[in-house]
């Protein structure tokens, strides 16, 4: 073995010390395809970075050798930082990052092959909607209908399954031709999919006139470099001969086939490690040699790079952005021969959480079979509180949590708020600030988000990539030099009519007719302050710092604010100040520090980098979404919107792999917690400006009835149903939180309301799947937890929210909830079937999903329900006593 200075030997035992069964036979497996199946808190961080150690000290490998992928900046900083300490400073020359920054340092050395130059610019998400509005404006698309997001959406979703934008276009449009001005294409489409055919060929066509990527195109340019240009793989086949992937089943379709480029493996079937062996014996070369007790490889390995993965399909939970689960489902097929290793013993949380998060990700069908377990012991149980609306929710989490300071010293740092949406959060924070009590929201405005920034930055992207006109054209009035639309049209109809950049109409605006002496001049001062900026960005390249002070005082974007009487203006001069210092923090940290450097680590900054580490004590409670919520924990977990149609999100009721995602997000959002969880729900939420009445979550229901201590079973309103039409013996009859009449009358739609203070015009409603009309243990039963319709259980009467997926019906007895409620009206007519009548297999007629069988039976007394296979309709759960079903 080759040793390179400055690393640190490890024995084989220091390695796998400390290292239960599992964990050390991934360290040590010996094979071109690993698997490591690791669960929640499972430590395959730990796994990860020992076996990184192992390939190095056991393998013969070299650390120049090893590609290490992680999925977030925070994680890939971890994971160099635990390296360091197992292998020393050489762990600083090895390429572990996340796959869009490894991709940013492959094209920017060898992108020149696909017609990238080195200096390009790498378009945000505000970036590409700037230039999607222009293009938009030129082509005449209605971008109110057609909403800039919207269509990036769908180009993402090209790029992440490699579907290039000339394939589109000669299938969709193949007359149009990207850049060509005056064609007036809007008018015409007649189907979608050639309008974001176009957009899509636009869009990329003036990316490459700018040299600039999106974030998409860092991976699919990658892909396009690796298949076009065989030197440069074959120098990257050579390099790489491990390469190991964090987070594998977070991975696209496009991250997926960039894995198999960079590993030189094959569209067919990877070699196996005997394999491999043979044909280099063959060909006479040096195979595998025993070196003592273990093996060791030779660094010039021949054939296919090792892949080890990391993940656990349980997790899978970015479908949104085009993660696709089947890549790790289906590794063993992708890799004949790979090995499979998982991880279920669990260092983060107590045995009862996760048996809860077992309980409810074990309905899921197709997963791998896993159980987590702890030897941490049972611990305490899971606090439910069940509140009359989204205000009384936020209200008692807000009590609780100044509960834990106060009584059990519980630092507010230790303690996270999760929710499905972001809307959620407007409630949590209202109560936190009543309260008084400290937050930080994870996921609102970032700090490289915000104009001010967004401005600097602009002028930063321009002086380092002229042709980039996206930012040349934001910066050309900023700060306001009387350059507006007049003066950008102008400079515009140059570049257009010259087929060259915007930054080249700048220049040559003189010879556009009509423009105004004023004008010229004033574009003159803007064309010469770019110009020695560009020149000073070139003498100063390694120092970033001092390019932005150039810039924010010759642009004049200081002096403006500075001289503003706008208490605002004070705040973003700090944040400009703070760019600086962000700038000289980058040179401190990185050796080859330069502008491009800079702006690509702006230009990757993740929402989740944002998040204090481990062990820091910000002295605020975290509030997040459960999607930003994953790789994180915390000692104390609250888990709200536990209702239908919030969590599982409406939009999942009618889509069983959606379901499956949404399962998958509880099971993520359970195991975040690692000493004490909670669970609320709202039994009305405001939904689309009317309050909704909710379901509890099936979530909820899959949880055994000993893991959790509910607070308050019941909401007051469903308690005073109860005792209209429920059995005397529902389980129900009476909740803990020593409310009686009073949560009825005041909590319910008194005072707190629904954000409004009006209690009487609340409309009755069904979210996805029925009321909720008390319920027998946890059950809560629903009139079938799949729909969203008009239908099921009591569907006459209905109408769709603007939403389209909440289906609500208006109380005809007064207020709901009031002293004029009509009993009547709040109780569906029962179906008269007893669960004795049925068994498994016995066939159904519904109202509104027509033949169905039943797959199980759940025998809960007032509340039975049927879960049915209604076929086309997909499997629905029926409350018994109010689903409209004959028996047949």
């Amino acid at each position: 073995m080759i040793e390179e200075p400055d690393m640190i030997q490890r024995s084989a035992g220091e390695l796998l010390k400390g290292l239960n069964d599992r964990q050390a036979e991934a360290v040590r497996y010996q094979g071109p395809a690993l698997l490591i199946g690791a669960g929640a808190g499972s430590g395959k961080t730990r796994v990860l970075t020992r076996r990184i150690a192992w390939i190095l000290s056991q393998f013969g490998a070299w650390p120049s050798q090893i590609l290490a992928i992680t999925f977030t900046n925070k994680a890939a900083s971890e994971m160099r930082e635990r390296l360091g300490g197992l292998i020393g400073p050489v762990a600083e020359r090895m390429w572990v990052s996340t796959f869009h920054s490894a991709c940013v340092r492959i094209l920017r050395r060898d992108g020149k092959a696909i017609g990238l130059r080195s200096g390009f610019s790498i378009y945000d998400t505000a970036d590409s909607e700037r230039l999607i509005k222009l293009i938009g404006r030129d082509l005449n698309i209605d971008l109110k209908r057609y909403t800039p997001r919207n269509i990036l959406s769908h180009i993402s979703d090209y790029k992440n399954n490699l579907q290039g934008w000339q394939t589109q276009l000669a299938e969709y449009a193949p007359d149009y031709r990207p850049g060509e001005r005056g064609q007036q294409i809007a008018a015409r489409f007649g189907n979608e999919e050639e309008l974001y055919s176009v957009l899509y060929a636009e869009y990329e066509h003036r990316l490459a006139m700018a040299n600039a990527v999106d974030f998409d195109d860092l991976i699919v340019r990658t892909v396009e470099l690796l298949q076009k240009a065989p030197l440069v793989a074959q120098y990257y086949h050579r390099r790489f001969r491990y390469i190991l992937v964090d987070e594998y089943q977070d991975t696209n379709h496009a991250q997926y086939v960039l894995m198999r480029e960079l590993a030189g493996v094959g569209k067919g079937q990877a070699d196996s490690g005997e394999g491999s062996a043979t044909r280099a014996e063959s060909r006479g070369e040096q195979a595998d040699r025993p070196v003592g007790n273990s093996t060791v490889f030779a660094a010039g390995r021949e054939g296919p790079a090792w892949i080890t993965v990391v993940g656990d399909s349980d997790q899978s939970i970015y479908a949104f952005r085009g993660a696709d689960i089947g890549n790790i489902r289906d590794f063993e097929k992708d890799f004949p021969g790979a090995r499979t290793i998982l991880l279920e013993q669990n260092y983060r949380s107590t045995q009862t959480i996760l048996d809860a998060a077992n309980a409810i990700i074990v309905k899921n069908e197709g997963r791998k079979p896993k159980k987590l377990w702890t030897a941490l012991g049972k611990g305490e149980p899971i606090v439910g509180y069940a509140a009359d609306n989204a205000q009384q929710e936020a209200a008692w989490i807000a009590t609780e949590i100044a509960r834990l300071r106060s009584e059990e010293d519980t630092p507010y740092s230790d303690m996270a708020i999760m929710y499905r949406a972001n809307a959620q959060s407007r409630a949590v924070e209202e109560a936190l600030i009543n309260a008084g009590l400290p937050y930080q929201l994870v996921g609102g405005t970032r700090f490289y988000e915000r104009r001010e920034i967004k401005d600097a930055l602009a002028y930063l992207h321009a002086i380092a990539n002229p042709e980039d006109d996206v930012n040349m054209r934001r910066i050309l009035n900023v700060p306001k030099r009387g350059l507006g639309d007049r003066a950008e049209a102008a400079a515009s109809s140059y570049a257009d009519l010259h087929g060259t950049s915007f930054w080249s109409g700048v220049e040559h605006v003189d010879e556009v007719a009509g423009v105004s002496t004023l004008t010229s001049k004033k574009m003159a001062v803007f064309r010469d302050l770019i110009r020695s900026l560009t020149a000073f960005g070139s003498e100063h390249d390694a120092k970033p710092s001092e390019i932005v002070a150039e810039v924010l005082e010759e642009s004049g974007m200081l002096a403006e604010l500075r001289k503003s009487t706008d208490p605002q203006d004070a705040s973003r001069v700090e944040n400009l100040s703070q760019l600086q210092s962000v700038a000289a923090e980058f040179e401190q940290k990185t050796p080859d520090a330069s502008l491009a450097g800079f702006l690509e680590t702006t230009a990757l900054v993740a929402d989740s980098d944002q998040l204090p580490g481990s062990g820091d004590d910000t002295g605020k409670v975290t509030l997040m979404t459960l999607h930003t919520a994953k790789g994180l924990e915390y000692p104390v977990v609250f888990l709200t919107g536990m209702e239908q149609g919030t969590f599982p999100h409406s939009r999942s009721l009618d889509d069983a792999s959606e379901l499956q995602e949404e399962r998958r997000l509880a099971y993520v959002g359970v195991t975040r917690a690692k000493r004490r969880l909670y669970m609320t729900r709202a039994a009305v939420r405001a939904q689309w400006g009317q309050a909704n009445e909710m379901l509890p979550s099936q979530f909820l229901d899959d949880i055994p009835d000993d893991l959790i201590d509910w607070k308050r079973k019941e909401a007051g309103f469903e308690r005073m149903r109860g005792r209209w039409g429920l059995d005397d013996d529902d389980e129900f009859g009476g909740f803990e939180d020593g409310g009686d009449e009073d949560s009825f009358g005041g909590h319910a739609f008194g005072g707190s309301g629904f954000g409004s203070g009006s209690s009487r015009s609340t409309s009755r409603s069904r979210t996805g799947g029925g009321r909720s009309l008390g319920s027998s243990r946890r059950s809560y039963g629903s009139s079938g937890y799949g729909s969203h319709r008009g239908g099921g259980a009591w569907s006459s009467g209905g109408s769709s929210s603007r939403s389209g997926r909440v289906t609500t019906r208006r109380s005809t007895g007064g207020s709901a909830g009031g002293q004029g409620t009509n009993k009547a009206a709040a109780q569906p007519k029962s179906s008269g079937l007893s669960i004795r009548d049925f068994s498994l297999g016995d066939r159904v007629a519904h109202d509104q999903y027509g033949l169905g069988k039943v797959v199980d039976i759940q025998d809960k007394g007032h509340n039975s329900v049927l879960t049915v296979d209604f076929g086309s309709e997909g499997t629905k759960r029926l409350m018994l006593r109010l689903a409209p079903i004959e028996k047949l």
